[in-house]
């Protein structure tokens, strides 16, 4: 799918399901003022052509916490001692293959790469440092900022007309 296929009606789809992916093509289609049936046929070539890369739940970690515990979730910036195009690949291979790695980013200028990481406790954050971090020769500085309150979360990629929140 080019993006000069995409339309306005696209957009509006895909703001809706950015907000919500669980509604009904039924009430989605009535969101966007189309019928349900080109609204499921929208949406499969939505899927299909990647602009809808998932769908997933978000969970509430304050809620979650009583089962859970609190939890770490840290800001980790790293700078790599060389930063050849196969040595941040390389890094950047290990540390997104870790399922305490929630997102990754190549960053320019600063640090090479900054990283979102979730650890249940400062132990097994430790053992998360040393695994992604002291392990590797090519690590030269690493500083990690632990959040203390997430006061807003919005995995979204901005579609249609700005709006307030």
């Amino acid at each position: 799918m080019e993006s000069s296929s995409i339309d306005s009606i696209d957009l509006a789809l895909l703001e809706q399901l950015q907000s919500d992916s669980s509604l009904s093509n039924q009430d989605l289609a009535g969101r966007v003022h189309i019928s349900p049936a080109t609204c499921l046929r929208r949406v499969k070539r939505l899927r299909e052509a990647g602009l809808i890369e998932r769908e997933m739940a978000i969970l509430n970690p304050e809620r979650l916490a009583a089962t859970l515990g609190h939890g770490l979730e840290a800001v980790v910036e790293v700078s790599l001692d060389r930063q050849g195009s196969a040595e941040q690949e390389a890094f950047e291979a290990r540390v997104i293959a870790d399922a305490a790695v929630q997102q990754c980013y190549r960053v320019s200028p600063g640090p090479d790469f900054i990283l979102i990481v979730y650890a249940r406790d400062m132990p097994d954050y430790l053992a998360l440092a040393q695994r992604l971090f002291t392990s590797d020769a090519n690590v030269r500085n690493v500083k990690a900022f632990f959040s203390v309150k997430r006061a807003k979360f919005r995995p979204r990629i901005p579609v249609g007309k700005p709006a307030r929140e």
